[in-house]
């Protein structure tokens, strides 16, 4: 990941990333109807975010950068309240949940059906996630880019 030139509090988007998406989300509505679903989707899960506690906040940031690089095919839509990312079937393949939304003590990167992530007859379909790493977004590209594969 290239280095930030701008900081903010919460180490998340930058003031500049935030009105880039923000302006995609404005030229994706002026595609036309498939446009605007994905753009309405894309400004829900930024709104979504917004309205986290700092350290949360935080962590779905990093996390939407990461799966939408990772994934572009993906579209971020709102899932019970949560980022999530669909396939082009519409179908939820990877969500981000907050750990405000239930008061846990960790926040929780999660897997549905579509993604392709078998492995035998046991694997995980979610993660615990408390902080932000290069270790940490090495696997999550990982899982990601599986699970779309």
């Amino acid at each position: 990941m290239a280095a930030k030139t701008t900081t903010t509090d919460s180490d998340g988007f930058t003031a500049e990333e935030r009105a880039a998406m923000k302006e995609r989300a404005a030229e994706l509505r002026a595609e036309g109807r498939k446009g605007a679903k994905k753009a309405d989707g894309l400004q829900a899960v930024l709104d979504r975010i917004a309205q986290m506690e700092p350290e949360d906040r935080a962590l779905a940031e990093r996390v939407h950068v990461t799966v939408t690089a990772a994934a572009p095919e993906l579209s971020p839509k709102t899932w019970y309240g949560m980022p999530a990312y669909a396939n082009e079937d519409g179908k939820i393949v990877v969500f981000f949940q907050d750990s405000g939304k239930f008061n846990y003590r960790y926040s929780t990167l999660g897997f549905q059906d579509p993604a392709n992530l078998d492995d035998g007859d046991l694997w995980p379909v979610a993660y615990a996630l408390q902080n932000w790493s290069p270790e940490v977004e090495k696997k999550i590209t990982a899982l990601v880019r599986a699970a779309v594969s």
